[in-house]
């Protein structure tokens, strides 16, 4: 017969077997029900554009799965069409997920002037050419297409902005496919008393997604866990890189003070659906995005 301290005893070790139990299984959800890893492409600019197969082999032999696209300077998808990339990203064994374009053009500081590729063509825009990059985007079978920057420097380009994205969400949705909107830390200032971030989610269409970029969101000094909670299911995109301690520059995954661990536990809330790591200009882009790739391994257990 089982006295009241044994059943106590044994009730204790019941207990504390059902925390690790639920630690173990956290983990577990942690490590193999999140999507596989990505590479946001533009890590790679321009090299890229000089060997696009045997840069895509490389993101593959790391190990990434996902692929997101960003320019080139060769024009459209690194030289070929919307359906011709998407051929050879499949044959390598990769997933493209998404595709970045810009809001508005992209003045280029040393000239003054709209940035162009090596023909001279005008980087196609949302604000011009949004049906054009929609049906592209649609016509490859890729289900995300990303503005990666806007004009909101005043009250008019922030109104230009949001009437841009708004309507091409309306035709992403009717292509098939989802717009999402990609941050810096720019975001996170005020105009006309109101954070610019704070705008967009609250005057476009619920239809357009964020991605968030976890090293600008941190920068700027916004918890992103906060923001999923705010605004769940909103999140299904991130770019994961890493910031250095002093603020002043992306890093590899795992190298600075971005909390993955604590941000991938709150995914099902964000609606995670693809995350693509991502270096902005970096010395070695294969040596960066291994240390990230072997990083989160560690991080997410």
């Amino acid at each position: 017969m089982i006295n009241r301290r044994d059943f106590l005893r044994n009730s204790g070790a019941m207990a504390l077997g059902a925390i690790a139990l639920s630690g173990t299984a956290k983990a577990f959800l942690l490590k193999d029900k999140l999507p596989p890893a990505g590479v946001q492409l533009f890590t790679f600019f321009p090299k890229m554009d000089s060997d696009v197969k045997g840069t895509l082999q490389k993101i593959a032999s790391v190990g990434y799965k996902e692929v997101e696209s960003a320019f080139s300077m060769k024009g459209g998808y690194y030289g070929m069409k919307s359906t011709e990339f998407a051929s050879l990203v499949k044959d390598i064994g990769l997933g493209w997920k998404s595709h970045h374009v810009l809001g508005t053009p992209y003045i280029n500081p040393a000239t003054g002037k709209p940035m162009t590729d090596q023909q001279g063509n005008a980087m196609r825009t949302l604000r011009d050419n949004y049906q054009e990059l929609i049906d592209e985007v649609a016509a490859a079978g890729v289900p995300y297409i990303v503005c990666a920057m806007t004009a909101f420097g005043n009250t008019e380009e922030l109104k230009t902005s949001i009437d841009t994205l708004n309507k091409s969400a309306e035709a992403a949705k009717k292509a098939g496919i989802t717009l999402a909107y990609h941050n810096h830390d720019k975001e996170f200032t005020s105009l006309d008393g109101k954070v610019v971030y704070d705008t967009f989610l609250s005057e476009i269409t619920p239809d357009m997604k964020m991605e968030l970029d976890l090293c600008w969101v941190t920068k700027a000094g916004v918890d992103p866990v906060e923001m999923f909670k705010k605004n769940p299911g909103r999140y299904p995109l991130w770019h994961v890189k890493d910031i250095d301690k002093d603020f002043t520059g992306p890093q590899p995954v795992g190298t600075g003070v971005v909390n993955f661990k604590r941000i991938f536990e709150n995914a099902k809330t964000a609606g995670l659906q693809h995350y693509f790591v991502e270096h902005d200009m970096p010395a070695d882009a294969v040596q960066s995005i291994t240390t990230s790739y072997n990083n989160l391994k560690k991080i997410l257990g």
